[in-house]
């Protein structure tokens, strides 16, 4: 229960900052996106799919402005992870042209989506030895890791990660190396530090810029034999730009991180007792509308309700969504006690589940699991699933939105565009839990 307070909980706002113009932005890539750095190269341009906001039409006509007439190739690779693969139109959709446009204005542009499922599409750079993995996990973890990556990098000399920076629930902060690592990895490296973040647990993680997650990422990245370059960014909710970053993956990446954490931050000085989350249409499966919890789990109140708002919401993953149905959302515990059981199932899977799950305990003895708050579904999804599932349902024709808003006071709070802004507690009054 909320605390004997009448003035109830309130939000703290991060840091304002004004958006760069679009001529600026344009200005910016002209003067800080080295040609010297592309010349006479062939250059793979990896961006990331839909489920992020970016002005990747702004983005992309100024990189191909300012690099077409110097290089001797220009392709893009969609950093897809284990999301599904993309049609062509919807590539160029997302690139800001048409099919038809795209013959008259980038002709000699490859577009391509990552397999991560098909071998013959992978390439194996090394591997993470057991010793590495656990130094950089501090023991949670000790195991050989094989990585592997698109084989489309052996075609190009240069690789040019295009990319926005938030905070993440199993890396601390997206972008840099991460474009790599899942973005266009093999299942062996996704998987591991997939299942290491869990381990961590969301809690510890998200909105950290140094976590063990990040290390295995940067690790693995430098197997990597190509020159690695890298644009992030960071933008608002409405995808405008506030300042963009030009280096290697590693040093654009921290300057991108730092920016993010003080205008993806927003602080709360209590928890909420109920969160209405709304996802966004980009967040057409639960796989990645999860994010509407990751992000706002750290200002609800222990046994509180987070109702997931996505009526345009039908599945729960065109791609894992057989085996999610097979082992549905629990804490980390839960699958820990009983690893004979869930051993076999990728763990990236295991991961997503927990983190949508959220904090939570399990007894072996008892058999009995208790979350630390309460995930409702109010989606496109029958009650049933939700049920199948372990999570909770609730009719989203029954919630009328604006019955939310300016409730603060109330210990209701109304998100309207969840997944990217990070909420968090002024003062973290929450127990994080221990590692395994």
């Amino acid at each position: 229960m909320l605390p004997d307070d009448s003035s109830g909980p309130r939000i703290l706002p991060p840091e304002p900052r004004d958006p760069l113009t679009d001529e600026a932005v344009r200005s910016w890539i002209e003067h800080n996106l080295p040609t010297a750095d592309f010349a006479g190269r062939r250059v793979l341009v990896i961006i990331p799919d839909a489920t992020r906001t970016a002005p990747l039409p702004l983005l992309f006509s100024a990189i191909h402005a300012r690099l077409a007439p110097v290089v001797r190739k220009l392709d893009v690779l969609v950093a897809l992870g284990t999301h599904p693969p993309l049609e062509q139109q919807q590539i160029c959709q997302l690139l800001g042209f048409t099919v038809e446009d795209r013959e008259r204005l980038y002709p000699n542009v490859g577009l391509f989506n990552h397999a991560w499922d098909n071998p013959d599409r992978l390439t194996l750079l090394g591997n993470l030895t057991s010793a590495e993995t656990r130094e950089i996990s501090a023991g949670l973890l000790s195991e050989e890791v094989p990585v592997k990556i698109n084989s489309r990098i052996a075609d190009y000399e240069t690789l040019l990660v295009v990319g926005p920076v938030f905070p993440h629930e199993v890396v601390g902060f997206s972008g840099g190396n991460k474009y790599f690592f899942p973005g266009i990895a093999g299942p062996e490296i996704l998987n591991f530090f997939h299942w290491l973040g869990a381990l961590i647990t969301n809690a510890s993680i998200i909105g950290v810029q140094r976590t063990p997650v990040r290390q295995v990422v940067d690790r693995a990245a430098s197997l990597i034999p190509n020159e690695r370059r890298c644009l992030a960014f960071v933008v608002s909710p409405k995808a405008e730009i506030y300042d963009l970053f030009y280096g290697t993956p590693e040093s654009a990446w921290a300057g991108a991180a730092e920016l993010s954490s003080r205008v993806h931050i927003t602080r709360a000085t209590r928890p909420f007792e109920q969160v209405l989350s709304c996802a966004p249409p980009m967040y057409d499966e639960l796989w990645v509308a999860g994010k509407c919890m990751y992000k706002l789990e750290p200002i609800v109140a222990d046994g509180g309700e987070l109702i997931i708002y996505a009526p345009h919401l039908h599945e729960i993953s065109v791609t894992h969504g057989g085996l999610i149905r097979e082992v549905g959302y629990h804490c980390r515990d839960y699958f820990l006690r009983q690893w004979e059981r869930f051993g076999h199932i990728p763990r990236g899977v295991l991961a997503h589940s927990t983190h949508v799950f959220g904090q939570g305990t399990y007894s072996a003895i008892d058999r009995v699991e208790q979350g630390r708050v309460r995930v409702t579904l109010a989606t496109g999804l029958p009650e049933a699933l939700c049920r199948e599932i372990n999570l909770g349902y609730r009719d989203p024709n029954s919630i009328d939105i604006e019955s939310f808003a300016n409730r603060e006071q109330d210990g209701v709070l109304l998100v309207r565009k969840a997944g990217e802004m990070l909420y968090r507690l002024k003062h973290n009054t929450q127990p994080i839990q221990e590692t395994p």
